[in-house]
């Protein structure tokens, strides 16, 4: 996975924005190259995107283990992104504005981006496979209708399944529900695992219930720990909304954030090819001029197994 990801990102645009930014590393790179990427979000603390870092700035560690960053970009890339929404019973007047939540994500897009739909209710269905045409997303919302259980885990392995699918670098997974996961077939470990292996970051926008609302399922209670440990494993993260009216900017924040990060990669020191989890950490030099910065990352990766 980080190697097949790693070749589609040093495609040849990506390679001339890494030689601007740092023309000593424009060396060719062989198929059998083990290299690990990390996109980087960095927030000042009114959470605000903070551009204008350079490479020094940023420290890489695998296993606790100081690693060398090869390679180093803060140009936007073209994003493959897949849009999961919750069309469960849960759901009901909500699905009205997440529709609209989606449009204003999209809106974010650039004519190389691409992206698809999976819907789930019951059962995860790829509604609008890979395009490049976000009114065919749009067009295929307006007629959804709420009903049934929610299958949020399966959605999550269907979409990692489409994205392998995917033409562009940079790969995320934006899902819309309520969270309250009560009929997948995969298990919240069974997708940890799956999302740990992939390449593809994870947002989650949560569409909540106020905390002390009656009648809530366990299943719902429980959606936005689940949302916030999927996301969290990528480096995305997951975002709550109480209030409805908050849905469509917190998607637009979203695809904002998708094209304002950093990208770090390095070729592990640990040469071992043996399938194992390793931790990832970033660490900041905190610039005198700023006020503390908070990166987000991806936590980790599994190492090749031949």
């Amino acid at each position: 996975m980080v190697v097949r990801a790693l070749l589609a990102f040093f495609s040849a645009c990506a390679i001339a924005a890494f030689a601007q930014s740092d023309p000593q590393t424009t060396t060719a790179f062989r198929a059998d190259t083990t290299l690990v990427l990390v996109p980087v979000s960095v927030t000042d603390p009114s959470n605000r995107y903070v551009l204008g870092l350079e490479k020094q700035d940023f420290h890489l560690f695998e296993d606790d283990v100081p690693q060398t960053i090869t390679h180093f970009s803060s140009e936007d890339a073209p994003l493959s992104i897949g849009l999961l929404v919750d069309t469960s019973g849960s759901m009901g007047a909500k699905l009205d504005t997440s529709r609209r939540a989606v449009i204003e994500f999209l809106k974010t897009l650039n004519a190389s981006d691409e992206a698809f739909l999976v819907e789930f209710s019951d059962q995860a269905e790829l509604a609008v496979s890979l395009t490049s045409d976000s009114r065919a997303i749009q067009n295929k919302l307006t007629s959804v209708t709420s009903g049934g259980l929610t299958a949020m885990l399966d959605a999550v392995h269907t979409g990692l399944q489409e994205m392998k699918r995917a033409k562009n670098p940079r790969k995320a997974l934006l899902i819309i529900s309520d969270g309250g996961d009560n009929n997948s077939r995969y298990t919240a470990t069974q997708i940890g695992d799956l999302v740990r292996e992939a390449d593809v970051q994870i947002y989650a926008m949560g569409v909540f219930e106020p905390v002390l609302s009656f009648g809530l399922t366990t299943a719902e209670m429980s959606g936005p720990k689940l949302l916030s440990e999927i996301a969290e494993q990528t480096g995305g993260r997951a975002l709550a909304a109480t209030n409805l009216r908050e849905l469509p900017g917190i998607a637009e924040r979203i695809g904002i954030e998708l094209r304002n990060q950093y990208v770090l990669a390095y070729s592990p020191s640990n040469k071992n090819r043996d399938g194992k989890y390793r931790k990832v950490q970033v660490k900041l030099d905190q610039p005198k001029a700023l006020p503390a910065l908070k990166a987000r990352w991806r936590l980790g990766y599994y190492a090749p197994n031949d």
